[in-house]
């Protein structure tokens, strides 16, 4: 199984095994995850596309 790395609207990385509908690009980069950190749902996006945007 593949873990996907995320960043919560909090700021916290972490690691997730699913990331709900990857390749549907039509609903954005975030996504509703549960944050081990905060303990509630959070706004996430994958770390990989979030310095993808920042280098552009």
């Amino acid at each position: 199984m593949e873990h996907t790395v995320v960043r919560c609207a909090e700021g916290h990385v972490f690691s997730t095994a699913s990331f709900p509908m990857q390749q549907a690009e039509r609903l954005g980069p975030g996504r509703l995850l549960r944050c081990p950190r905060c303990a509630r749902l959070r706004s996430v996006v994958l770390v990989a596309l979030e310095k993808a945007v920042t280098e552009q």
